[in-house]
């Protein structure tokens, strides 16, 4: 254990090889992490997902939402979105996980898994738009879920569980070599938000 680790408050990585994952929990108070849930689910302009495979459309009943500084396009799963100007709540949160990692980020993707029936297959973030190797910050509410990661080549996996307001960071070449994904689970019934604070450019 590295003593000094602690004392700057920055997690070990959770990546036993190509990349850097540090997991650093909850980052708020409870009734924070509540009034964030509630705020967003009905502030953000949620709107059913949709990808495009095989060729065909898809609307997923996961809801998404894309914020950022400017008008950014992001293109994922062959469709495109244009970011929304910020609100309050994303500025208040993009500033605590900015203090928190020392990284900045300029964009936000939002999704909005209502149940434990909705999840996310494996995929990497590396889509064109996004900085190379840039950090990708994720900000967990409501439904505590598991998480996992899965190496391309090797096919190790990592899983942790998400806390309600808690706080993960990928970072360098994780995207290059790992995968991702948020697993169905029938254990939850309840809502969970989950964004992810990005840089495009």
């Amino acid at each position: 254990m590295d003593l000094f680790e602690n004392i700057k408050g920055e997690p070990g990585n959770l990546l036993p090889k190509d990349g850097v994952v540090n997991y650093y929990g909850t980052v708020m108070s409870l009734r924070e992490a509540n009034d964030y849930l509630n705020s967003l689910l009905s502030k953000i302009a949620w709107q059913n997902d949709e990808v495009v495979i095989f060729g065909k459309r898809i609307v997923t009943r996961r809801k998404a939402a894309w914020y950022g500084d400017k008008p950014y396009e992001y293109t994922y799963s062959n469709t495109t979105k244009k970011a929304l100007p910020w609100i309050d709540e994303l500025l208040s949160l993009k500033e605590i996980i900015e203090e928190k990692t020392n990284e900045t980020f300029n964009s936000c993707l939002l999704n909005l898994y209502h149940d434990g029936d909705e999840g996310m297959s494996w995929h990497s973030d590396d889509e064109p738009d996004l900085k190379n190797n840039g950090a990708i910050a994720s900000l967990s509410f409501g439904a505590e879920r598991k998480f996992s990661f899965k190496h391309k080549q090797s096919k190790e996996t990592v899983s942790l569980i998400l806390q309600h307001g808690s706080l993960l960071i990928m970072k360098g070449t994780t995207q290059t070599h790992w995968m991702h994904c948020l697993p169905k689970t029938k254990m939850f019934n309840t809502p969970r938000i989950n964004l992810t604070f990005r840089t495009i450019v």
